[in-house]
C-alpha cells in the first residue's frame, strides 16, 4: 500500500526489464497511479552495446521489447488501470537514461523495483535504483 501524499503525483514513470523485482515496482506503480489518478508510463531501457569500432547491438531484439511492453500493459489493465503507456529508450546505461527521460518528459514520480539481496547486500539498493534515487529530479519510490 502506498501511503503519504499521493495526490502530488501527476505523471508516473516505471522502468521495467521483465524481472521479478521489476514486477514488484510495477505493482507499486499501478497502485500509486490508481490512487492518484496519474497516468503511468512503463519504460523499457534497451541497453546499446558496442559501436566504437563495430555495430551497435541492443540488449533486446524488437520482438523482446514488444513482449515486455505488452506484458506490462496486460498487468496494468488486469489491475484495472486504463491510463497506461509504454516507451522504449535505447541508451548505453539504464540509470542515466531513466533520469533523462523522466526529466525531459515532465515525470514527477519514478517507481521502480530493486533486486532481492541477502546479508550485508540487503542494506544497499541495486546500482540502477541507487543511482536513479540519488540523482533523479523528482520523487523516486523503490519497491522491494
Amino acid at each position: 500500500m502506498i501511503e503519504g501524499n499521493i495526490a502530488m503525483s501527476k505523471k508516473i514513470l516505471c522502468p521495467t526489464d521483465g524481472s521479478d523485482h521489476a514486477a514488484v515496482g510495477l505493482a507499486q506503480a499501478i497502485e500509486l497511479a490508481k490512487q492518484s489518478g496519474a497516468p503511468l508510463t512503463v519504460c523499457v531501457v534497451n541497453i546499446a552495446h558496442g559501436g566504437a569500432r563495430g555495430p551497435t547491438i541492443n540488449h533486446w531484439e524488437p520482438a523482446d521489447v514488444a513482449a515486455l511492453m505488452a506484458a506490462a500493459e496486460v498487468t496494468c489493465k488486469t489491475a484495472g488501470l486504463a491510463d497506461v503507456g509504454t516507451v522504449e529508450v535505447v541508451a548505453r546505461e539504464a540509470a542515466p537514461a531513466i533520469i533523462a527521460y523522466a526529466e525531459q518528459n515532465g515525470y514527477d514520480h519514478i517507481v521502480m523495483g530493486t533486486g532481492d539481496k541477502r546479508g550485508v547486500k540487503r542494506l544497499v539498493l541495486g546500482s540502477v535504483a541507487a543511482e536513479v534515487s540519488g540523482q533523479a529530479p523528482c520523487t523516486v519510490t523503490v519497491a522491494r
